[in-house]
């Protein structure tokens, strides 16, 4: 595992924590450190780090990740999604909206309005170390990593999806994680 760029990626998250508990903003982490802060410490390297956030909040929270020094990147539609580096990580911020009855669904992009897993946001609190932030359920985790080759016909069934699956359920069976 690269070392250096584990730490400097978890110095982000917790800068990233910092910047939305200050704003008021909600911010969930999802994909691999998300599995990771279930567990209670990192499992494999990440190329970047993957955050839900509420479509009303991430103007406040890009203008204070720009202040900070963060730059902006271009790629998904904004709607569905903002992207941000900072020190050569990548952050992505896909957004979340609700239905009319406040289920979580995509906000943006040609997903619009399509819903989230049922209990997503009621993911408990994940710790790396010191570091403490929100996570995904893993029951939805896993659900989104075996359903996105589903969801988005082309892509790939990742060896890391299959991977980050059978560490969560294992974890779920044996009692839950760190």
């Amino acid at each position: 595992m690269d070392r250096q760029r584990t730490d400097r990626q978890l110095r982000l998250i917790a800068e990233t924590i910092r910047i939305a508990d200050a704003l008021g903003v909600d911010l969930w982490l999802r994909g691999g450190w998300a599995m990771d802060f279930f567990l209670g410490s990192p499992t494999r390297d990440h190329t970047d780090i993957d955050w839900f956030a509420r479509k009303r909040d991430i103007e406040p929270l890009a203008r204070e990740l720009l202040w900070s020094g963060w730059t902006s990147l271009s790629g998904s539609p904004a709607d569905q999604q903002r992207d941000f580096a900072e020190q050569g990580e990548e952050s992505s911020f896909a957004l979340l909206d609700e239905d009319g009855s406040g289920h979580a669904v995509v906000a943006g992009g040609p997903w619009a309005g399509e819903r989230w897993p049922d209990g997503m946001l009621d993911g408990p609190l994940g710790r790396i170390g010191t570091t403490a932030c929100p996570v995904i359920s893993p029951a939805a985790q896993i659900e989104i990593k075996r359903m996105t080759p589903v969801w988005i016909p082309g892509r790939p069934r990742r060896a890391k999806d299959a991977e980050d699956i059978r560490v969560l359920e294992t974890a779920l069976r044996d009692g839950g994680g760190g």
